[in-house]
């Protein structure tokens, strides 16, 4: 199995919600994302997300949105995104990793040659947000080819036709997008929810994890009575932009750590250091 499935086999084995995090490659600063990565896993991420920075992050709210601007701002690339996958494996980080992003960056690099070389840097997967599956048929093949898969995304608006059509191409996971909206740390999470993810549910046997919105671990443990994951991104950029300069990794592994539900000293003492 690889290693996206084999995460969620586990979960489901630990009959235990997962949980995936996100964090923009480069923020807030390129040279501190690899240990950031291992502190999440640290933490208690069973898989992590690293945004490829762009100019136009259309689906992301204004938290995600500053990270994307200031990781541009330092010359994060493409490219740049490989060299942290890169570093990451080379510190022994296990879990799997998913590129997040936009079409264009990977239509400019060029897909045979981007999906090539994330697999060669250590990605598991890719998550491309304004890409149609429809439209996707040459990255789809691309990944595959290099045994990646292609994740896609459902909203609370597709119908159950749209579903089925989108379950049929999808691999690894379905990411369900649990408002009609942008992402961002939110209070509450809509009521329609448990219903939407019963739709998606009913149409694949694939795992089901829910983003856009997560900030709790009262989150956590509501979504998980429906989902097999939960993915959180913009509350753990509000934790890196207020943390104190140098306290930036011991404050995303504890917050992880509450996330996942796990005692501080549990995160505390994995047998590799973050900061190494």
């Amino acid at each position: 199995m690889g290693r996206i499935t084999d995460a969620f086999h586990r979960m489901k084995t630990e009959g235990r919600t997962g949980l995936v995090t996100y964090l923009t490659a480069g923020f807030p600063h390129p040279d501190l994302t690899p240990a950031l990565v291992a502190a999440m896993e640290e933490g208690g991420a069973d898989l992590i997300e690293l945004g490829i920075p762009f100019s136009d992050p259309l689906a992301d709210g204004t938290t995600i949105q500053r990270a994307n601007f200031a990781a541009l701002r330092q010359g994060v690339t493409p490219w740049t995104c490989l060299e942290v996958v890169r570093e990451v494996r080379r510190r022994g980080v296990q879990a799997p990793l998913l590129l997040m992003g936009y079409y264009n960056p990977v239509l400019a690099y060029g897909q045979e040659d981007f999906c090539r070389d994330a697999a060669a840097a250590g990605v598991d997967g890719l998550i491309i947000v304004d890409l149609p599956p429809e439209e996707g048929d040459d990255l789809r093949r691309a990944a595959g080819a290099h045994g990646l898969d292609l994740i896609c995304l459902v909203a609370p608006t597709s119908t159950d036709d749209r579903i089925a059509r989108l379950v049929e191409l999808a691999s690894g996971f379905i990411y369900c997008v649990s408002v009609a909206g942008v992402t961002g740390a939110r209070q509450e999470l809509p009521p329609t929810l448990p219903a939407f993810l019963e739709r998606v549910r009913s149409r694949t046997h694939l795992p089901l994890a829910v983003g856009f919105g997560i900030a709790s671990r009262r989150q956590v443990e509501q979504v998980g009575a429906a989902a097999d994951a939960v993915v959180v991104g913009s509350a753990l950029i509000d934790v890196l932009e207020r943390a104190p300069h140098g306290q930036e990794v011991q404050q995303v592994r504890q917050f992880v750590a509450e996330l996942a539900g796990r005692p501080a000293e549990a995160s505390r003492a994995t047998g590799r250091s973050a900061e190494d």
